[in-house]
């Protein structure tokens, strides 16, 4: 894939949100809900983000970022940081069940005894997302992501 390549990225957990995006990347691409088969979305203890990992006939909700350019895609690689593996999934857009291509972020340790449950955005909105967004602005001037 040449530099100049647009990505597509499923996201599934804090990325939901577009204000967390937002500061991230300086702007809101577009997107599609969309859905990732044979997924699941585990809370891990003592963290407010998700994992997810391979498990059969489950799927994970969230969303495809489109549009996004290679200094995105290193900015959400440092965001995700070293526990997650960029990988090339295929996705399936919950409008049209269009299969799409799109980059996303699996947990590195599949025998991580912390993770549990279902990971809940909306719980996550309700509770965690204002602490989030200040600590992705002090990240955003570290890295000068802007």
């Amino acid at each position: 894939m040449g530099s100049t390549a647009i990505h597509n990225v499923f996201v599934y957990g804090s990325l939901l949100a577009d204000d967390v995006v937002q500061v991230l990347l300086n702007r809101i691409p577009p997107s599609s809900p969309a859905f990732l088969p044979n997924y699941h979305r585990f809370s891990i203890r003592g963290r407010v983000y998700p994992a997810i990992l391979p498990v059969e006939n489950n799927k994970v909700t969230g969303k495809v970022l489109l549009g996004i350019t290679p200094p995105e895609l290193l900015i959400l690689d440092e965001f995700e940081d070293v526990e997650y593996e960029r990988r090339t999934v295929d996705v399936f857009l919950m409008d049209s069940s269009e299969k799409l291509q799109a980059h996303t972020y699996v947990w590195e340790n599949k025998t991580d005894p912390n993770l549990y449950g279902e990971w809940d955005f909306e719980l996550w909105k309700r509770f965690v997302q204002g602490r989030v967004l200040e600590d992705d602005e002090r990240f955003c001037g570290r890295t000068g992501a802007y």
